[in-house]
């Protein structure tokens, strides 16, 4: 998310919706069923099955309280307020507060990821080369960077609605948007209509990701001597980059 949009939201919509899409399996994000499926992809090509994790743009660790059960996992992010959420849902587990352009930890992991299109918010070439080139500089020999994309410029549809919905006792959500683009910039602000006993608020995210095609893609990971490996369905139908570092690289 958007670093502003992520202050706003953080701490009123945010938990609820979170906690509602999680229940409600398959109507946006079963966070426990991506983690399944990445670990099996991970155990089943590349032979990761256990070891140090780093998720870089974790927001409110979500994906964190899935992996911790495999992995020693710890998250950053650029959003004190999400990390905040993030350290409330798995309190045992470390946070890191940095931008995933330019960061340096000072240790290395047997896997990197960077899920959820959380890549894009970089927003420019420049600047995915600039993460890549942090989360591969954080990989051990032989360690493995696992990428979820976002959309391609071929891909994504301008002028799209979108909607979704929650629907329980106390809690009702709308949210919709409509997708626009700009170049290579897909542009949208997210509009939720939130209900609780308390009262009724409109919130709103702007969000600004940058479109990158496979072979951008694919090309900021090899400038750092990764060897890489792309699933065009990936976890949620937009791909997946999993990509080794050479050995002696």
């Amino acid at each position: 998310m958007a670093p502003r949009a992520a202050r706003r939201f953080a701490g009123r919509g945010r938990p609820e919706w979170n906690r509602s899409t999680r229940r409600r399996r398959g109507t946006t994000t079963s966070y426990a069923g991506e983690v399944e499926r990445l670990i099996s992809l991970l155990s089943a090509k590349h032979g990761a099955r256990r070891g140090t994790l780093l998720d870089v743009a974790c927001g409110t660790g979500l994906h964190i309280e899935h992996l911790r059960r495999r992995f020693d996992a710890e998250g950053l992010d650029i959003c004190p307020e999400l990390l905040a959420i993030a350290r409330k849902r798995n309190p045992d587990a470390v946070f890191h507060l940095a931008d995933m352009t330019a960061f340096g930890l000072g240790k290395r992991f047997d896997v990197v990821t960077c899920l959820f299109s959380s890549i894009g918010y970089v927003k420019t070439l420049d600047r995915l080369r600039a993460a890549v080139r942090s989360m591969a500089a954080h990989l051990r020999p032989e360690g493995i960077l696992a990428v979820e994309p976002w959309f391609t410029p071929e891909t994504r549809r301008p002028n799209t609605v979108h909607a979704l919905y929650i629907d329980e006792t106390e809690l009702k959500i709308v949210r919709i948007n409509t997708s626009f683009v700009d170049g290579r910039t897909s542009i949208f602000d997210l509009h939720y209509l939130i209900g609780t006993p308390e009262g009724t608020e409109h919130v709103i995210e702007h969000h600004e990701l940058g479109l990158f095609d496979v072979e951008e893609m694919v090309a900021a990971m090899e400038e750092e001597g990764l060897a890489v490996d792309y699933d065009p369905q990936g976890l949620t139908g937009r791909g997946l980059y999993v990509a080794r570092r050479r050995a002696g690289k």
